[in-house]
């Protein structure tokens, strides 16, 4: 079974996306240089608001992770794992990790990307201030 869940939010003129193993989506609204691995600001969701279907197929260590953010006429996928620690309970941001680190901002683990990794075009659209859309899905392990 597939769980989705989608957030909106906003480009950032300070987004950089240089960081090398996190990305991030924040509701924050604001931006400073030192967040290179923020994408977007101002989310409309945050991982507390998720299902709760969704969170229990997400702390499957055999489940899918897919995250894509679009904006504009960019967008990159982003693959990983669901990890049994999972809480969502960050009612401030979503991380992607490349590591299997987990706390209450962490969405998934093992990334094959992070902010460093992702299109420059799509970077470059998010920094002039476009729209963005976070689409996370889950594939169970069992399925």
């Amino acid at each position: 079974m597939t769980h989705e869940e989608v957030v909106r939010a906003s480009g950032h003129e300070n987004v950089s996306g240089d960081h090398a193993s996190t990305l991030e989506v924040t509701s924050d609204d604001f931006l400073t240089p030192a967040g290179d691995c923020i994408l977007a600001i101002e989310a409309d969701r945050v991982p507390a608001d998720f299902d709760d279907e969704f969170v229990a197929a997400c702390q499957d260590a055999d489940a899918t992770v897919t995250a894509t953010i679009a904006a504009g006429d960019h967008s990159v996928t982003v693959t990983g794992t669901g990890h049994p620690d999972l809480t969502f309970e960050s009612d401030r941001s979503h991380v992607l990790r490349t590591s299997d680190y987990v706390d209450d901002r962490t969405v998934l683990v093992n990334a094959d990307a992070a902010a460093g990794d992702v299109d420059r075009d799509l970077v470059a659209a998010l920094a002039d201030g476009s729209e963005a859309t976070l689409t996370l899905t889950v594939q169970s392990g069992s399925d």
